[in-house]
């Protein structure tokens, strides 16, 4: 017997081909659509970058950001005079990656504004940390000092987080009320000082500590000595004649020290302090390595107040 294979038609050959096109596209689509999606979550799972060109904000960035962020700290030797910085083509290249810049402003980092000017980006946030609390050039740049800053620091530093990476907004925001809450052992610290040593006489080799003493409620000496100082000027004949005798005759109770910008002549003023049995409390810009803002804030109050105490 002979079996005859029945012939396929030409129409049927074409429909199969075209089911078997329209499968590989649709494979190709979901291939792509999968691909994406990966690429996506990715993208979101990665910290945010930050860069700080001083070290105290980005250890409170670290703090409101979390896992979610990843900070690098231009400024963090507290034995360098940050005031002498010069930037290099790797923090360049920091400042052109990162998603978010934080700098003081004030003048204190004008080598932040020029790498910035130098890389502009639409999609890069910078917060000026002066501009937020009504500071500029020709202020005292210290403003870390001031007890205001940093809780309008924060605010501002969560509100851009929720910006860059709005599906972590619940973590900004209950690490805004941690760090809110953490500051309030320094706030009391500063109003049980206050209460102490309000019109207390004191100085400065410069006036890192200016704000904080105002809030303190210090009277603070020899301004225009300080100022000289912090912009590298030779003071008068007569402010160091007028500091000397301040500590001489113990008419300030305190010597604020700022061994991070020491020189011959605040050294001398340092010796003349321990000779003439004035207590020196020192302090310095940058914030030390392993304390967070809170702890070394607290730690400077702390020793302050011992000093006063036992003048």
């Amino acid at each position: 017997m002979v079996h005859h294979t029945r012939p396929v038609c030409s129409k049927s050959v074409r429909v199969l081909q075209r089911n078997y096109r329209e499968k590989q596209m649709r494979n190709l689509i979901f291939g792509a659509l999968a691909s994406a999606l990966v690429a996506i979550t990715a993208a979101h799972a990665e910290p945010r970058k930050i860069v700080a060109a001083e070290n105290f904000y980005g250890d409170v960035a670290e703090q409101i950001g979390g896992a979610n962020v990843a900070v690098s700290s231009i400024l963090t030797n507290p034995e360098q005079d940050p005031h002498e910085f010069e930037a290099s083509t790797s923090t360049a290249r920091l400042l052109a990656d990162a998603q978010l810049v934080i700098y003081n402003g004030a003048d204190y980092d004008p080598w932040a504004v020029k790498l910035l000017s130098a890389s502009k980006s639409p999609s890069r946030e910078v917060i000026e940390v002066a501009k937020l609390v009504g500071r500029k050039a020709g202020d005292n740049p210290h403003i870390w000092y001031d007890p205001p800053t940093m809780p309008a620091y924060a605010k501002a530093l969560a509100a851009t987080l929720v910006k860059l990476d709005p599906a972590h907004k619940a973590d900004y925001a209950v690490n805004l009320a941690a760090f809110e809450a953490s500051l309030k052992p320094l706030t009391d610290k500063v109003a049980e000082l206050r209460t102490k040593y309000a019109g207390t006489p004191v100085t400065a080799t410069e006036p890192v500590f200016g704000y904080m003493a105002t809030a303190l409620g210090l009277k603070m000496r020899n301004d225009r000595f300080q100022l000289a100082v912090m912009n590298d000027t030779e003071p008068s004949a007569s402010q160091i004649a007028a500091f000397e005798k301040d500590l001489k005759t113990r008419a300030v109770k305190v010597l604020l020290y700022n061994s991070q910008t020491s020189e011959p002549l605040t050294e001398r003023m340092r010796m003349l302090a321990n000779d003439s049995k004035v207590p020196v409390v020192g302090v310095t810009e940058t914030e030390p390595e392993g304390k967070r803002y809170q702890e070394w804030m607290l730690s400077q109050l702390t020793a302050l107040d011992q000093a006063l105490a036992n003048r």
